[in-house]
């Protein structure tokens, strides 16, 4: 499937990615390359393929109970480079939210 300039610049304005308009080109591209990339697995013969997860079951179904070690609040502070009231203090990740 391949990508042209118009429907880039629609999942650019959907992924709210501000492209100038010379890079339009060069994303179709892209975008294309990773369709056709995408369509190629299609071609795999996986009937015969597993479809569990790569854990080993004995993870899956082990008993989820704690192991007995543990941190204090004070230990797990003394290297944050911030920390408040006994909590890590992160920046925000999202400042502005307006578009």
């Amino acid at each position: 499937m391949a990508i042209d300039r118009a429907e880039a610049a629609r999942i650019a304005e959907l992924a709210r990615l501000h492209l100038a308009d010379s890079e339009l080109d060069r994303v179709a591209v892209e975008l294309s390359k990773v369709l056709e990339f995408a369509a190629t697995l299609n071609e795999l013969e996986l009937a015969d393929e597993p479809l569990t997860a790569f854990a080993p079951p004995e993870a899956v179904l082990r008993k989820d109970a704690p192991d007995g070690r543990t941190l204090d609040a004070e230990t797990a502070l003394a290297n944050a480079p911030d920390a408040e009231g006994g909590f890590f203090l992160v920046p925000p990740v999202v400042e502005d939210l307006e578009p």
